[in-house]
């Protein structure tokens, strides 16, 4: 009788044929984590094993949780909602790349299910080779887009070309504005403000000159959320841009602020990374 072998962990196509669905297998049984992908065609090889998929591979489910817990030190907290406005703990993990020309992220719940994407859109051709060959990234209108799991808008987001200070216009992807971030200060630890209808709502700040780590405060000054940068080890840190934060909601908040918070962390990356190497 001929026995197949037992596939090792890893993503792979939903077992029950969800389209475009990776499934987690522990190297034993199906889990719950679920993440979409782009599956292809197996790789023939050998006996023709059909678990060899040629995917795009997220994170390990255990990878995440380790960010959480031993990198940005947050217990596990009960779960949410399921969805990027309604979970206590976001893990932002950039797609690391060696030349960076489109930032996009992924965005985890604390188990290391997927929750959605931010996609940099509009960089043209031109843009994109200016970034190349410059540094000139500061300069340049950078229009994100925050997707949920299954690919839809949520919310978009836009840095207009900045001189010294930079701000970030955060509006719902109807065009219907939320508020603004909006640097205060060039010199010193960064501080942004959540801004509504001409009022200060809460604000995010730097707690270092790097701006590594940031605490969110509401209009009363009490901390809301942390956001906490995680390390992916010297040598890949060194030698490619891509930046790990892990956000951490202590109460529930509502809108316009729940989108604002959501928002400042999916966003420091771009809003603020050019600045605090400035300042470095």
């Amino acid at each position: 009788m001929t026995t197949h072998p037992t596939p090792p962990a890893g993503w792979y196509a939903d077992p029950q044929g969800t389209p475009n669905l990776l499934r987690y297998w522990d190297g034993a049984q199906w889990t719950e984590h679920t993440n979409p992908g782009q599956v292809q065609q197996p790789q023939q090889q050998g006996g023709g094993n059909a678990w060899e998929l040629n995917v795009s591979r997220p994170p390990e489910p255990a990878k995440v949780q380790k960010q959480v817990q031993q990198q940005a030190g947050i217990a596990p907290t009960a779960f949410g909602g399921g969805t990027l406005f309604s979970e206590p703990v976001l893990v932002v993990n950039q797609k690391a790349k060696l030349i960076e020309l489109v930032n996009e992220y992924s965005v985890f719940d604390q188990n290391g299910n997927t929750l959605g994407s931010v996609v940099e859109v509009g960089q043209s051709t031109a843009k994109k080779v200016l970034r190349f060959v410059s540094s000139v990234d500061q300069f340049l209108t950078h229009k994100l887009e925050v997707r949920d799991a299954h690919g839809q808008p949520q919310l978009v987001l836009t840095r207009p070309a900045k001189f010294i200070k930079s701000k970030v216009l955060v509006q719902r992807p109807s065009g219907e504005p939320l508020g603004e971030i909006v640097q205060q200060n060039a010199i010193g630890k960064i501080n942004f403000a959540f801004m509504y209808n001409g009022q200060k709502i809460g604000a995010i700040k730097a707690e270092n000159w790097r701006a590594w780590n940031f605490a969110i405060v509401d209009h009363t000054e009490t901390e809301i959320g942390r956001i906490t940068k995680t390390w992916e080890g010297l040598a890949k840190t060194m030698f490619t841009t891509a930046d790990n934060y892990v956000l951490q909601i202590h109460r529930p908040l509502d809108d316009p602020l729940l989108s604002m918070v959501v928002a400042s962390a999916l966003t420091v990356d771009t809003a603020l990374k050019q600045d605090s190497r400035g300042l470095g």
